[in-house]
């Protein structure tokens, strides 16, 4: 899957022209998100690269977020990816309720790569480790981000956004549909 993510109209943004997300499936238990920002790359805020390990509150800076639940039930997972490989992962079992940490995910790989006008957060996502959500169903996937320019200024960006303000565990972010498990 290819799709763009669209900036929430109350969040504009002056660095980030466009924002793609490639979405593979190499197995059966593994998705590869390809984060790909367009636009003045030196305008927007990017911690530097560290050595990978779990980190909380992610989201309050430029973080690349995926989120993952069944077609019906309410259980879901988050994790959130960040330009300095730190990564978070969390499971809540309802809309914004529920948050745990999801510590059935030992690590979430990230490599990141940067231009003047490109940059790219690619991660994986271990689908075999999400056990609270069944292996018989669809399952509906949410792609978002949230970029930090230079003038502390937050934009965000999803494949679909709710009305009013942004929020990305609202249902309707979840657009992207797929099968749980793949038939050989």
């Amino acid at each position: 899957m290819r799709d763009f993510l669209k900036l929430h109209p109350e969040s504009p943004s002056f660095a980030v022209s466009n924002i793609e997300v490639v979405v593979t499936r190499p197995s059966v238990d593994d998705l590869i998100l390809s984060y790909i920002v367009t636009g003045k790359m030196n305008e927007v805020r990017m911690p530097p690269v560290m050595p990978a390990g779990r980190a909380d509150e992610l989201w309050r800076h430029t973080c690349f977020e995926a989120f993952v639940r069944a077609s019906s039930g309410a259980v879901y997972y988050e994790f959130n990816f960040a330009p300095s490989t730190q990564w978070a992962a969390y499971r809540f079992t309802g809309y914004r309720s529920g948050m745990s940490g999801a510590n059935e995910i030992g690590s979430l790989p990230i490599e990141v790569r940067s231009s003047p006008d490109r940059y790219t957060l690619q991660a994986s996502l271990p689908l075999n480790l999400l056990s609270a959500l069944p292996r018989n169903s669809f399952w509906r996937l949410g792609l978002s981000a949230v970029i930090e320019d230079r003038s502390d200024h937050l934009s965000y960006w999803a494949l679909a956004h709710p009305p009013g303000k942004p929020d990305f565990h609202h249902p309707n972010c979840f657009a992207h549909n797929f099968p749980a498990t793949v038939k050989p």
